[in-house]
């Protein structure tokens, strides 16, 4: 048995071969760059108004800011600039032109009043009044210059950076293909979720649960269906799954019961095992292993098992498979209760709700009452040799 960290540095220490793709803009949320991203124009990519107002001379700001505690000055209106288009006039001193916000600032013009702060006195006479002496004006390359690196390589496609793209004109992106990902579900006790159960048995919720976390990667899931607990039919499965996949997760059979074959089959089949057991609750006796450029994990078949350990992770690796190195984010939280275990021999992962930033356990009867995770929106992380905690104490917390 392993610690998790441990377990876990094995899983992300691993060596593949990655594959890319180009694909349309509009399909790239959720993927991982595989190339960076340079701008190919200044941003903004000239000199352009933050606000509707009047563009003015220089002089005139000095003749504002001369004129006492009451000032104004009086400016003949030469122009009006919509967004889009180019200026026909320069700005003198005594002039303005009217601009609207995002509209090029016309030359000349070193300064744009707000239209609050200024009074129309005639038809072509503009009257600039108040304090408010800001320029109001985005210079040109001020966000990006031309060549600058604005997304790196391994960077995950959120919708912001789905703007940056379409800002520099990357509308076919070079992105990490998504791993396909087996699914396989083993225990004579399992029937599939449409059909009721007898007596002795249970729905096979474990293949729902992790088709459905794994499309958030996002990842192509394929499941297997259900294998009885025999030898031959589970080594064919896992043939089969392996030889058309990039990661295999397998649920059950995985344990010290007499119909738990899986580790052993592993091996028959020409996987590397590289650790059968975590100190960890729930989900000790998971396996990890490799064929050539592929993988398996043997997860428990309790479903808060499996749910947690993908999670804890199976995310992480699905998501360095594709080039993406962030971990993800634990809180530092405050608990809300107190909170005590009888045994700390291994390190626990308890299902808490974060309200207002602090910490509350939910209802939890162990490895097989998922409902539990349909409450809680965060994974609690208990040390080993740690029994008790108290409220107020801080404690590490993964989002869900």
């Amino acid at each position: 048995m392993i610690l998790f960290e441990d377990a876990l540095k094995t899983v992300l220490s691993q060596e593949y071969i990655f594959a890319f793709e180009r694909v349309e803009l509009s399909d790239s949320l959720g993927r991982i760059l595989a190339e960076d991203i340079f701008s190919d124009m200044d941003m903004p990519p000239f000199d352009k108004s933050a606000v509707d107002g009047y563009a003015c001379h220089p002089a005139d700001l000095a003749n504002l800011i001369a004129g006492g505690k009451q000032p104004f000055v009086t400016l003949q209106l030469i122009e009006t600039i919509p967004a889009g288009t180019i200026p026909n006039k320069t700005i003198l001193p005594g002039q303005c032109s009217k601009i609207m916000t995002g509209a090029m600032v016309p030359a000349g013009a070193h300064w744009v009043v707000m239209v609050e702060d200024t009074e129309k006195t005639g038809e072509d006479q503009v009257q600039i009044k108040g304090e408010n002496t800001s320029k109001n004006i985005c210079y040109r390359g001020e966000n990006v210059t031309t060549g600058d690196l604005v997304l790196p390589k391994g960077t995950l496609i959120t919708p912001a950076n789905m703007a940056v793209l379409a800002s520099v004109g990357s509308v076919n992106p070079l992105v990490a293909k998504l791993p396909r990902v087996g699914i396989i579900s083993t225990g004579d006790e399992l029937v599939e979720p449409g059909i009721t159960p007898g007596i002795a048995q249970i729905r096979n919720s474990n293949a729902t649960q992790l088709e459905a976390q794994v499309r958030t990667i996002p990842a192509q899931p394929a499941c297997y269906g259900i294998v009885s607990d025999e030898s031959q039919a589970l080594r064919e499965i896992i043939d089969r799954s392996l030889a058309h996949n990039d990661v295999v997760l397998l649920t059950g059979g995985v344990s010290m019961g007499d119909f738990d074959f899986v580790p052993a089959v592993m091996q028959e089949a020409g996987i590397e095992i590289l650790f059968k057991s975590i100190a960890i609750q729930p989900g000790k006796p998971t396996v990890f292993g490799r064929r050539n450029n592929t993988f398996i994990f043997g997860l428990p078949g309790n479903p808060v098992s499996s749910f947690v350990l993908f999670e804890m992770m199976v995310r992480p690796f699905l998501h360095r498979m594709m080039g993406y190195n962030e971990m993800p984010m634990e809180l530092k939280l405050p608990m809300g209760v107190d909170y005590s275990r009888r045994k700390s021999v291994r390190k626990s992962m308890i299902p808490v709700i974060i309200r207002d930033g602090v910490v509350f356990p939910v209802e939890y009867h162990g490895s097989a009452h998922i409902n539990a995770y349909s409450a809680a929106n965060g994974i609690m992380l208990m040390e080993i040799g740690t029994t008790i905690i108290n409220k107020g104490e801080q404690v590490y917390v993964r989002p869900l």
